[in-house]
């Protein structure tokens, strides 16, 4: 399939997803999302990326749903519930499910879906110059995407909801400050510091990181017994992996590991 509105390229272990609609903010269409799909479907059932690392293309990551598309059923008659059920819902939990660590550099404004989609993510870095806005209120909209959710776990409620209910943009400092993001980096050197931090998560027990990121997903809705069952079922998973062996081995031979995923 041949791609209008995303890139996708591999380096080594590493494949970078970039949103391609530069004149548009990189906003989403129904199109885009096809394609985002069969990217995903490509890096799920290669099997080479032991990483993912998503951005966006221009002086911003995504300015989230592209109102103009003709897909798109903006008007009170047309079913927006549905154009989340077929396309949004099913990306947040895709970026959460995949197996290896998803990786975002969000390199200018993150807006609506668009931000929310980038909170998605395992690890976030932002821009300097980068904020997140909740903007669906602007245009009488709830946020989606997960978002009602993830703002909430990661913010808190009263920062949830002042975003949600102002729309106001938050910076890459306050949202580092806030817990919303791992790393803020100077403009110019966004993408290669998280090409490297993507290039290390790829080179690491990735098996055993698509467990952790399980477990901590878990997390919030399991009580200490439960989540400690999980841990238990996941550390058997993970000391079954030929990634564990090797750990062990390189430690007691005073090497540095070679993982492979396995």
């Amino acid at each position: 399939m041949g791609y209008e509105s995303i890139r996708l390229q591999h380096d080594g272990a590493v494949a970078t997803l970039t949103l391609a609609r530069p004149d548009k903010l990189n906003s989403f269409t129904a199109a885009m999302h096809v394609e985002i799909r069969d990217a995903l479907d490509k890096i799920q059932n290669g099997g080479d990326a032991r990483s993912l690392l998503i951005t966006g293309e221009g002086r911003g990551f995504c300015a989230g749903q592209d109102l103009g598309d003709p897909a798109f059923p903006m008007w009170p008659d047309g079913d927006v519930g549905e154009a989340l059920e077929r396309d949004y819902n099913p990306l947040v939990l895709r970026l959460r499910a995949l197996p290896i660590p998803v990786i975002c550099a969000v390199n200018g404004v993150a807006a609506g879906a668009g931000a929310n989609i980038a909170l998605a993510c395992d690890i976030v870095l932002a821009a300097r110059s980068a904020k997140f806005i909740q903007a669906f209120c602007k245009i009488g909209l709830v946020p989606d995407s997960g978002g009602t959710l993830t703002l909430t776990r990661l913010a808190g409620e009263a920062r949830a909801k002042g975003m949600a209910m102002l729309g106001e943009g938050v910076s890459a400092e306050q949202a580092l400050d806030w817990g919303m993001i791992w790393q803020v980096c100077d403009d110019d050197t966004l993408m290669d510091e998280a090409r490297a931090l993507a290039m290390r998560l790829a080179h690491m027990p990735t098996r055993a990181l698509g467990l952790v990121k399980g477990a901590i997903h878990a997390a919030p809705t399991n009580d200490m017994a439960a989540q400690l069952e999980l841990e238990a079922d996941y550390q058997r998973q993970a000391a079954n992996s030929a990634d564990y062996g090797e750990g062990v081995n390189a430690f007691l031979e005073k090497r540095k590991p070679v993982f492979t995923g396995k």
